[in-house]
């Protein structure tokens, strides 16, 4: 999966196109955001994942979506000066994306193959819905109300940061 993933096209909150393969070699999260959702305050424990583990090679990478209940509604720019001022985010954001259904970005459409730790794959359930992306390209799958700083995950990450 790792070099599936690594070749999908990816886009920067601010434009910039890109593939998924920048983030090569790191432990990547990859989380679908939203601003106006009962479970936005996960921003800050996203941000302190960064803070604690970014240095040695892990990130999180922050896709906004807007299709739960409309909860993600800003532009880009609305987008960027939200999570900056609000959550002081300095992980990677990248342009807005559909998670499910039609239009499902090339992403997410791997992503979601991937079963969760009840064995059920499929649809990401609601914002913040969390993929660790291994060095190596495996996947694991937490879901959204599984808050990010929780033991399962930490003991992923530091399980799985580069060597």
């Amino acid at each position: 999966m790792a070099t599936t993933l690594n070749d999908i096209q990816i886009t920067t909150l601010d434009g910039r196109p890109t593939t998924f393969a920048e983030f090569a070699g790191k432990l990547v999260m990859v989380v679908n955001v939203a601003s106006k959702c009962g479970l936005t305050p996960q921003y800050a424990q996203l941000e302190e994942l960064q803070k604690t583990y970014g240095s040695r090679g892990f990130t999180v990478v922050g896709f906004p979506c807007n299709q739960f209940m409309f909860q993600e509604p800003g532009s880009n720019e609305e987008i960027a000066t939200y999570c900056s001022a609000t959550w002081g985010v300095t992980f990677p954001m990248m342009d807005k994306v559909k998670v499910n259904g039609r239009g499902k970005h090339p992403l997410y459409a791997e992503l979601t193959k991937v079963k969760d730790s009840e064995g059920k794959a499929g649809n990401v359930k609601w914002n913040f819905e969390k993929f660790l992306v291994t060095p190596s390209g495996e996947v694991m799958r937490f879901r959204p109300t599984t808050k990010p700083d929780a033991p399962e995950i930490i003991a992923a990450i530091e399980a799985n940061l580069p060597k």
